[in-house]
């Protein structure tokens, strides 16, 4: 099997190109632009085919490679992410996570292969525990998020339009190894090393369900051999707890900062 891994330098996507060449003898093809969430070091020391620097909006870059290496699949890590981010700066994310999707469906279209769209669990807003199934109502509530549900819309037309084979993934959060140091964990752990105060937005009371990378590399690789295409799945891990309850457990591992109060 041939893949073509967009995003495949930054977090879940370094994480999932080192799971599949651990377990599979497939092509690995890594298309990436290299933004300040992505870093070739996080593929030291794993095995693929070749590196692409380019953009998923370029549509003549993504249909050439995809041509040319004869890819089977396209999975799309390729996004902006950050919630604050998104608030102060939009643009990039439509970019990205629209327009991008846009140029990929259409790859998918004209060269008649799958596509893997990997999106988040903030397309439904506000769940605090309750669970979301895959029909659940969209209420994004960020322009990051907004972007996201355009995205899967998006996938979702082309299915029903053109007929395309493609598989939606709306994941919650996700930590471990390589995650960029302005997300949450990261944030917390070098803070407590350092003996910094730690930044909690709000009143902390945020809950989400979080989930470990490798399990999230683990469902898609069960999802990418076992499922019908097209179709849509959502990947949880019932670990819900909010954003002062991470602080407290982080800091008692740690065992440098005083926990904080909740």
């Amino acid at each position: 099997m041939n893949l073509l891994i967009t995003g495949g330098a930054g977090f879940i996507g370094s994480n999932f190109v080192e799971y599949m060449s651990k377990k599979y003898n497939y092509k690995l093809i890594i298309l990436d632009k290299l933004t300040y969430a992505g870093s070739v070091k996080n593929l030291d020391g794993i095995k693929y085919d070749s590196f692409i620097n380019g953009d998923i909006c370029d549509y003549d870059l993504v249909y050439k490679v995809s041509k040319n290496e004869n890819i089977d699949i396209i999975v799309n890590f390729a996004a902006e992410t950050h919630v604050d981010n998104s608030i102060k700066n939009p643009n990039n994310f439509i970019k990205t996570n629209i327009n991008g999707t846009f140029t990929l469906l259409e790859v998918v279209k004209n060269l008649d292969i799958k596509l893997l769209h990997i999106s988040t669990d903030e397309v439904y807003g506000s769940l605090n525990k309750e669970f979301a199934n895959e029909n659940y109502p969209y209420k994004p509530n960020s322009p990051y998020s907004a972007s996201k549900a355009s995205s899967d819309l998006l996938v979702r037309s082309y299915v029903k339009t053109y007929n395309i084979k493609a598989i939606t993934i709306n994941m919650v959060n996700n930590f471990g190894p390589k995650q960029h140091k302005e997300k949450l964990i990261p944030t917390i752990i070098k803070n407590g090393i350092d003996k910094k105060p730690i930044p909690i937005y709000g009143d902390g009371k945020n809950i989400r369900d979080w989930l470990y990378v490798y399990d999230s590399v683990k469902a898609l690789d069960l999802i990418i051999h076992k499922s019908k295409w097209p179709n849509k799945y959502n990947i949880g891990a019932n670990n819900h707890k909010n954003n002062i309850e991470i602080a407290n457990l982080i800091c008692e591992i740690l065992n440098e900062l005083k926990p904080i109060d909740k």
